[in-house]
């Protein structure tokens, strides 16, 4: 079973969230809040798997608690944050803070199990075309950051990472470079140690901020 949270500050959407997620039968629900400030607690006593995270709240938003958890918890869950609007700065800033992934309030409960279920199992990219635009708006075209440089990635490591921006699993990577599965987990790993990155996320967010690849390529 995977172990989901849910931070939001609309008591009628978690409802409807716990229900859409424990229908699922590999889901469960093991708790929920209704403010960033709530969040340490309920990871400290529920520990989840994922945390489905509202990224606007009135008191502290989804950014400021998933920057915060991460921060101060030793093993903490992945973050999915819950939005209204797929172009919002919210989204990307959450990105960058060191959440996972996003899914819109309107997709289909279908859309929502699968997205926890890819963010639970971290073998691929949520929505990496909309991570893409995302990028692409906020970059402006202007790298942020020399971490690729600093990385010293191996050749193979760069054609890992590269495939890992446009959302490839570790076995679509490994049928593409014709590598054995456990290769290129082993080279995922390694591109995520070197990066200082805890996911794919963040490491296509430092692929897209550093020029590696752009958001048009």
């Amino acid at each position: 079973m995977i172990r989901v949270a849910v931070v939001d500050d609309d008591e009628l959407i978690r409802v409807g969230l716990r229900v859409i997620l424990e229908g699922a039968g590999d889901l469960t629900v093991v708790g929920e809040a209704a403010d960033g400030a709530e969040v340490p607690p309920l990871v400290a006593r529920t520990r989840p798997d994922v945390l489905l995270m509202d990224v606007r709240m009135p008191g502290i938003d989804g950014i400021q608690a998933t920057r915060h958890l991460l921060a101060t918890s030793a093993d903490p869950p992945r973050v999915l944050v819950v939005t209204t609007f797929e172009h919002d700065d919210y989204v990307y800033e959450a990105l960058r803070a060191g959440a996972s992934g996003f899914v819109l309030k309107r997709a289909r409960p279908a859309e929502l199990v699968e997205a926890v279920r890819v963010v639970a199992a971290g073998e691929s990219l949520l929505f990496p075309a909309a991570i893409r635009r995302l990028a692409g708006v906020r970059a402006d075209g202007r790298p942020r950051g020399d971490r690729l440089a600093s990385a010293h990635l191996t050749d193979r490591e760069a054609e890992v990472l590269r495939r890992m921006t446009t959302g490839a699993s570790n076995a679509e990577i490994a049928h593409e470079l014709h590598l054995g599965l456990e290769t290129v987990k082993t080279h995922v790993g390694n591109v995520l140690a070197k990066l200082g990155a805890r996911d794919r996320t963040a490491a296509v967010i430092a692929a897209y901020e550093s020029g590696f690849v752009t958001p048009g390529s």
